[in-house]
């Protein structure tokens, strides 16, 4: 059953917005899903958006880049009505073969810097990987109006490429430990 599951998922069309694997965590998934007992099911690497509300939901991209950005870039975006920018961190879904692989997957991500990561269904052994502590999130506009000097705009764009480029490390250093998983 695990077997024919991971064929048919790793031989699905990509259904992202960008139709494959993010370049910073394609890797990753290739280690992963050369393991005999694992699987990617979902991931990103990590991420910088600008949407046109809070609510993930309700708002729809403007931006999003999963590599580092410039000021100029954002700035483009500052004439609309409502935009907030957020950092966001990688995230990863894999599947796990047994019970036993999913909490051996855990253990490894927790002891090396993804503390928030855990198993997200028992049911279908789904490990969740996630570098959480790397969210920035705040608004720049709201009703056409931009709320940020230029100053403050250029220091949240560097922390965001700060946060994004702990990230990509993080994932280097999983890919790393988990050649010899």
């Amino acid at each position: 059953m695990f077997e024919s599951n991971k064929k048919s998922t790793l031989e699905k069309n990509d259904k992202s917005s960008i139709g494959g694997i993010d370049k910073p965590i394609r890797d990753l998934c290739e280690i992963i899903n050369k393991k005999d007992n694992y699987y990617t099911t979902s991931s990103c690497s990590g991420r910088i958006v600008l949407r046109d509300g809070f609510k993930k939901t309700t708002s729809k991209w403007l931006f999003v880049s999963h590599n580092l950005i410039k000021l100029e870039e954002i700035k483009t975006f500052l004439s609309e009505n409502e935009v907030w920018i957020r950092s966001e961190p990688m995230i990863l879904h894999i599947s796990c073969k047994t019970i036993d692989d999913a909490i051996n997957l855990v253990n490894l991500a927790r002891n090396n810097g993804f503390k928030r990561s855990g198993i997200q269904s028992l049911r279908k052994n789904i490990v969740e990987i996630s570098c959480s502590s790397s969210i920035i999130n705040t608004i720049l506009t709201k009703n056409g109006k931009i709320l940020v000097d230029e100053e403050y705009l250029s220091i949240l764009v560097d922390e965001c490429n700060s946060k994004l480029s702990e990230t990509h490390e993080k994932i280097k250093r999983f890919e790393d430990l988990l050649k010899d998983f």
